[in-house]
């Protein structure tokens, strides 16, 4: 069986087809291909899935059907493309390639390659069809998915450099952990974008051109950070918990962390599977009765007694002094507190009225 061509990973959701041109791209398509060699044309059709199927074949399916080598196949393809653009064909087609190099300007003049592609066309078969065009045409250059980036497609030079390093530079104002609304996000975007033409810097390119990064992206609530930031990943109800507490900004009991999860991301969190998932996670610390703390908020773990022994560790403190350090880091109530403080085989009131390790 012929192998496929391995389809990229898309990097955001489909689009609905937004596109409208003077030309039919799959017409143009068949009419470029029909003024070059009959093996050419073949294996264009093949890799760009123009024939009767919608399926991309790799170099090495078409060099096994074929009984030849995978470079011989890429020989005769960039010879077919070669022999395209020299056509009296290409020529007579200038004007839809400026109309489709018009757009693509249009969508910020960078855009990642699923995403023009799903903006281009509703099908597949035409989406194969506008992927050729843009590989014929010598206004329109691809780049590579990288570690940072995924695919695009770019035609101009100059502003997808500075896209590129905008983005590296956004992503290295944000810290680990940080994450920052969406509107805080475009401002620090567009304060790395000052040498871009302005026309560009409205909400609907800014989104497009971020998408474009592999190190920047949102969470479900629409703050943004480092793709690998944990209030970014949701990987599963441990990731849900933390958004909501975070979101939060306090203490929150195991039920209404389980039902926040439901109501806010859809995600049916039953109570007892959530707690359990609270408890094995080192981000989270049981602060009270059924009550969870980030850890990352100086919550300490542990029962009320080891909470006293680790801040009398430092320094002796007067009573309220240790009501006041505990009370940072656990949700209790004071009289807890004092009877942990008052039990002699732990704890001891000094002279001076402070209290120090036994």
């Amino acid at each position: 069986m012929a192998k496929t061509a391995r389809t990229p990973k898309k990097p955001r959701a489909k689009v609905a087809a937004t596109a409208s041109f003077s030309f039919d791209a799959l017409s143009l398509a068949k009419t470029l291909l029909a003024g070059i060699s009959e093996r050419g044309r073949e294996v264009l059709t093949l890799r760009f899935g123009l024939g009767t199927k919608n399926t991309r074949e790799t170099l090495e399916s078409i060099g096994e059907r074929w009984n030849i080598t995978r470079e011989r196949v890429r020989q005769i393809e960039a010879s077919g493309i070669e022999a395209i653009r020299s056509s009296r064909a290409f020529k007579e087609a200038e004007g839809s390639f400026s109309e489709l190099s018009s757009y693509v300007e249009s969508l910020g003049a960078i855009v990642p390659e699923d995403h023009l592609l799903n903006e281009l066309a509703g099908d597949e078969k035409t989406r194969n069809a506008f992927r050729f065009l843009l590989v014929v045409g010598s206004a329109f250059f691809r780049e590579r998915e990288t570690d940072h980036f995924y695919a695009r497609w770019h035609v101009d030079h100059k502003t997808a450099e500075k896209v590129h390093q905008a983005l590296s530079r956004l992503y290295a104002t944000l810290s680990d952990e940080e994450v920052v609304s969406e509107a805080e996000l475009f401002t620090r975007f567009i304060e790395e974008l000052k040498d871009v033409n302005t026309a560009y810097h409205n909400e609907e390119v800014l989104k497009r051109w971020l998408s474009l990064s592999k190190t920047i992206d949102k969470n479900p609530l629409s703050e943004w950070g480092r793709a690998h930031a944990p209030a970014v990943r949701t990987k599963g109800i441990r990731d849900y918990a933390y958004l909501v507490i975070k979101r939060e900004n306090a203490p929150m009991h195991f039920k209404d962390v389980a039902n926040a999860i439901t109501e806010l991301f859809s995600k049916k969190a039953h109570v007892a599977t959530t707690h359990n998932e609270l408890m094995k996670d080192s981000r989270f610390v049981l602060v009270g009765r059924g009550l969870y703390a980030l850890a990352e908020w100086g919550f300490a773990p542990g029962v009320v007694r080891d909470v006293i022994r680790d801040i009398l560790k430092k320094k002796p403190l007067t009573r309220d002094e240790v009501l006041s350090e505990v009370k940072r880091k656990r949700y209790v109530k004071d009289n807890t507190i004092l009877v942990n403080l008052n039990d002699t085989r732990y704890f001891k009131r000094q002279k001076d009225g402070t209290y120090g390790l036994a």
